[in-house]
């Protein structure tokens, strides 16, 4: 367990915008920075990160916290986790606590994991360097590929001994389990029980997390002199684990983001070495699919960094077309996508290789084309003068054409394809109508069938009840009816008055977070007078009760809560709403003052004004539902006596009642000092 002291260091060094620019990228608009959020798919900046409070918000989907509840909800790790990365990230020594048997059982698979396969790619290292087959067979093929140290150590590449049980016994030796091993798709296990290694006599390759972490490996064979090694496929990547989904991870993407976000461009290829050669020739905005079909997951990666791509294919038209689906994808996304095709029997690694990194970046700027004038030419020099064949060109540039979401992107487009396919843009466009109305219409469809279902699913599990119930609902249809009516009367109104009372305890949340320690007078802190005026008011709304509730706790300690205070010792729920209360999404701009000498009163200037209209509506409605409750009682059965109580404590309610309104009204006409 991770010892108090280092839980204060990693909190004091953390700076919550280097956190967030590890996973997007952050731009500066007043005093807070923006992006497109991480957490849910967008077109446009809802997600803001403020420094000056060290939280962050999203518009969007509204989550929210700070750093450490960031990088958990990024990384979808546990809190242990969440420091351990900000604890490597910030060079903290961790200390920790020995740990109960029932607490090690606790640990998370995922944490077991990720120390399983970073144990394992540290052992691949070591048997690269260090052993005499590791160095004969893979330092030897990283060499010959032309891999200096420099890039063999930042990819942290390393060699797998051909032998079964080589890796799987170096961690048993570790105390590592055969079950996380097997987990963490680094061993095998027979139908006989038996266990194997799965990588032998392979140079490795680590795929890195975003973060950093090790959550797969990619594994080129070398030996093929055998039958048994000839009969296994020249390529092997990690099975899908609890910490690696393929379809999330670009390989390269840890090395590459920082400088995909200064450039602003990613460069895309197909196989690791490509990306090791253009890294080692200074060209490191680059990123792999490793030869799988680029998904919605990772294009949403990418799209952290930056909104513009360029494909680079290798010089095989075949090749190229099996990978077109993918760039519909990124077109739909949004992306500014560009294409670039190396001559033939030429990919980027062989190429770059050749030509050297200077003049491989100026065949880029030579020779990529937007998306739409490359898909275009490709299909027009195989369709010829066949016009069904320019037709079905037509078809398919103009469904990709489609699929962009900024319509002035699309006409623009649309008017450089009319012009390469000499045929009238308002064509075009009507086709793109067609098939934008028929997706639309499909989503509709799967929508209503959606909803159909669940209708169906619901009226056939009620049948029963209804057909048992039916004749005495006739018999009593009008009595129901009226029953039913003056409930939903009540319900109504109960719900309006809890609505606005659940508003008004926010504000009084939002006033104690955000001015708690601000002295209203020269004795008395805002918090001290809130609490005194609502002592006798409960909270009803559960999350903004725990909120004081912890405050509480904090101050009869004599502890000075802060955002900091709150965001270490509440709940992921309390933390949450914390930020939420605390963001500020428009800020009056200091220029008003300034430049024109108008000044614009801050919410400090009116504070005892606003706070103590707060607690006057709180009370206000506090009253309102007692004496709702309390009416509720009348007609309960009661005795005369009883009656005469309620009465008169309604009287003595509608009194108080009034005379807040009364006083709440002076508040609203006119502050009086």
């Amino acid at each position: 367990m991770i010892t108090k002291t280092t839980i204060q260091k990693i909190h004091e060094a953390i700076d919550i915008v280097d956190v967030v620019s590890d996973f997007v990228a952050l731009k500066k608009k007043g005093t807070s920075w923006q992006a497109c959020c991480p957490f849910h798919n967008e077109k446009s900046p809802s997600f803001s990160v403020s420094p000056v409070k060290g939280i962050f918000h999203c518009f969007g989907c509204h989550k929210a916290g700070n750093a450490l509840t960031f990088v958990m909800e990024v990384e979808k790790c546990s809190y242990p986790e969440a420091l351990r990365y900000l604890a490597k990230k910030y060079h903290i020594e961790i200390e920790e606590e020995q740990v109960s048997n029932v607490q090690a059982e606790q640990q998370s698979l995922r944490e077991s994991l990720l120390i399983a396969l970073n144990f394992a790619k540290d052992y691949y290292k070591n048997i690269l360097t260090t052993d005499e087959d590791g160095q004969a067979l893979g330092l030897s093929y990283f060499k010959e590929r032309g891999f200096n140290n420099n890039t063999i150590e930042k990819f942290e590449l390393g060699y797998s001994k051909d032998a079964w049980q080589g890796l799987e016994n170096a961690a048993l030796d570790k105390s590592f389990t055969k079950d996380i091993l097997e987990k963490a798709g680094l061993i095998i296990k027979r139908e006989d029980g038996k266990t194997y290694d799965r990588f032998r006599g392979r140079v490795m390759f680590p795929i890195h997390h975003l973060s950093g972490k090790v959550v797969g490996f990619g594994a080129r064979i070398l030996q093929k002199d055998d039958k048994r090694s000839a009969a296994q496929p020249k390529y092997l990547n990690s099975p899908e684990t609890e910490v690696y989904i393929k379809n999330e991870i670009l390989y390269g993407i840890y090395q590459a983001k920082s400088t995909i976000r200064n450039v602003d461009e990613c460069l895309l290829t197909e196989g690791y070495t490509d990306v090791l050669s253009l890294h080692q020739n200074g060209i490191e905005n680059v990123v792999a699919s490793s030869g799988t079909a680029l998904t919605d997951n990772q294009i949403r990666l990418i799209k952290r960094f930056t909104d513009n791509i360029t494909v680079l294919y290798d010089g095989d038209s075949a090749g190229i077309k099996a990978a077109l689906r993918g760039i519909d994808l990124l077109l739909a996304q949004g992306m500014n996508v560009k294409a670039v095709v190396f001559p033939d029997n030429e990919d980027p690694d062989s190429y770059v290789r050749k030509v050297g990194g200077e003049a491989f970046k100026k065949y880029i700027f030579d020779n990529s084309k937007d998306f739409i004038t490359f898909k275009t030419e490709l299909y027009l020099g195989e369709a010829g003068n066949d016009p069904i064949k320019r037709a079905g060109v037509i078809r398919t540039v103009v469904e990709s054409i489609s699929k962009i979401p900024d319509a002035i992107k699309r006409s623009v487009f649309f008017r450089q394809t009319s012009k390469l396919l000499n045929i009238g843009e308002d064509i075009l466009i009507a086709e793109s109508n067609k098939i934008l109305i028929a997706e639309q219409r499909k989503a509709e469809n799967q929508v209503l069938n959606q909803q159909a279902n669940q209708q169906t699913n619901q009226n056939s599990n009620n049948q029963n009840d209804i057909n048992n119930s039916v004749f005495g609902l006739v018999q009593q249809q009008d009595f129901i009816a009226n029953e039913l009516l003056n409930q939903q009367i009540d319900e109504q109104k109960k719900e309006t008055i809890e609505t606005i009372i659940s508003y008004q305890e926010k504000e009084s949340t939002r006033l104690l977070l955000r001015y708690g320690q601000y002295y209203i007078d020269e004795n008395t802190q805002l918090w001290q007078y809130l609490f005194g005026e609502l002592t006798e008011i409960d909270f009803y709304t559960p999350i903004y009760k725990e909120i004081l509730e912890l405050y509480q706790q904090a101050t009869e300690k004599n502890i000075a809560v802060d955002v900091e205070y709150l965001m270490a010792n509440g709940t992921p729920e309390i933390q949450t709403m914390t930020s939420h209360l605390l963001w500020e999404k428009y800020q009056v701009s200091e220029n008003w003052q300034k430049l024109y000498g108008i000044f614009i009163p801050q919410e400090k200037d009116v504070l005892p004004k606003s706070l103590y209209s707060n607690v006057l509506r709180r009370k206000h409605r506090f009253i309102e539902k007692l004496i709702a409750e309390n009416m509720s009682k009348l007609g309960e059965k009661n005795s005369e006596e009883d009656e005469i109580i309620i009465l008169h404590k309604h009287v003595q309610l509608t009194q108080t009642k009034n005379i807040i309104a009364k006083e709440l009204g002076s508040v609203v006409t006119g502050w009086k000092d």
